[in-house]
């Protein structure tokens, strides 16, 4: 999904405080303590966090390349190949 697809708060977040956020969020609703509307909006924001992190890590894998040494001896790039 597009970047667009999560809320603008989420979206200025980096991978690393969206991933911490998360985790937090993953906690409390392990926990049950929270009200069923708290629970249910908790997870709402965890999966556009998801959804931010996912993209995040696309962004990410497109920037890597691996370098290449071809027969002839000539060094190039090419987009790193990441499952």
């Amino acid at each position: 999904m597009a970047e667009s697809s999560v809320p603008e708060d989420i979206a200025k977040l980096s991978f690393e405080e969206a991933l911490a956020e998360l985790q937090t969020l993953v906690k409390s609703l392990e926990k049950g303590d929270s009200k069923l509307d708290d629970a249910i909006n908790s997870y709402r924001r965890g999966v556009d966090l998801k959804r931010h992190c996912e993209s995040k890590l696309r962004d990410a894998q497109l920037k890597v390349e691996r370098i290449v040494q071809g027969a002839d001896g000539t060094i190039t790039t090419e987009p790193t190949k990441i499952d």
